[in-house]
């Protein structure tokens, strides 16, 4: 194991970049620049890299370090503040991209490794934390957002090394580590990859990420949420939130409400719920079969772009 770990570090570590970020704050008529620091891999020989949202989002000079030592300016594609996703672009081209597995294909247990490069400019390469999957379709509340969906590991996410990759022992990136809960022991996060391609290929195709929206943040329904609700199988998604305006909110849907279908076939939880959203569209409409208070009622609501 060890030897594979080592094998798999030496294959990936030149897709890893480091990224520093700063911004201008005026404070009592004095400019100070503000920097931070983050990790990204990239996802396209012709110079695109990926991070989270939270480490570019509102700084005005971004600057990517490769594992040349290579500093270079980079701009912003688009941004998923949803999600958590940045898709960056450097004036590069014949980088060596990160392979992208399949984040709907994991299992708990599994064993993955974190890789983060926020010190590039001062401390010359990628850092590795090794562990292995504890959770899926995790849902964290954080800074007023609710992530969902997420991979938890128990492989170490320090500080600085969000955005970059969680990778798999075949040497695919599986998520992106994205977050850290402050006084827990050894829990972190990662957005699982296929919403970044799916991401990526709304790029390709639009030149921009458009996601269809309807405005609930749920979670999966699983045993304990299905006994509680007197649902008879553990499936569809509880709705823990509704955006005010939103499509949903438009449509009378409520927090406490239960998607168990869409169209008249049943879901088993948001990864279901997101799928029949993009197979319809911006501007379609589609039927929630909801349970709520005992009963199921029907109710049709309008995909639109998300805000």
């Amino acid at each position: 194991m060890q030897k594979r770990v080592i094998e798999l570090y030496e294959k990936v570590k030149d897709s890893v970049v480091s990224i520093t970020a700063v911004k201008i704050l005026d404070f009592l008529f004095i400019r100070e620049p503000v920097s931070g620091l983050g990790s990204g891999f990239i996802v396209d020989e012709r110079g695109i890299v990926v991070t989270n949202a939270h480490v570019v989002e509102g700084y005005e000079h971004i600057t990517v370090t490769l594992s040349s030592g290579e500093n270079v300016e980079a701009t912003i594609i688009d941004i998923d503040p949803h999600y958590d996703i940045a898709f960056l672009k450097i004036p590069r081209d014949n980088l060596k991209p990160l392979p992208l597995g399949d984040s709907d294909e994991l299992k708990v247990g599994q064993f993955v490794i974190a890789i983060g490069n926020p010190f590039g400019q001062v401390l010359g390469g990628p850092s590795l934390t090794f562990g292995v999957i504890s959770g899926l379709g995790r849902n964290l509340r954080t800074e007023g957002k609710i992530y969902e969906n997420l991979i938890q590991t128990d492989a170490p996410v320090n500080p600085g090394n969000s955005g970059g990759p969680l990778i798999d022992l075949e040497g695919k990136a599986i998520g992106i580590t994205t977050a850290m809960i402050p006084f827990a022991q050894g829990i972190g996060f990662a957005i699982p990859i296929n919403e970044v391609k799916y991401s990526l290929s709304q790029i390709e195709k639009y030149g921009r990420i458009l996601r269809p929206w309807i405005g609930i943040y749920g979670l999966d329904v699983n045993p304990v949420i299905a006994y509680q609700l007197g649902l008879s199988k553990p499936a569809g998604v509880l709705i823990i939130r509704v955006v005010p305006g939103s499509p949903a909110a438009r449509a009378g849907i409520r927090p406490g409400h239960v998607v168990i279908g869409t169209d008249g076939k049943e879901i088993q939880g948001i990864g279901d719920l997101v799928a029949k959203l993009r197979e319809k569209g911006i501007g379609q409409e589609i039927t929630l079969n909801l349970y709520a208070q005992g009963g199921i009622r029907n109710v049709r609501v309008r995909i639109e772009e998300a805000p």
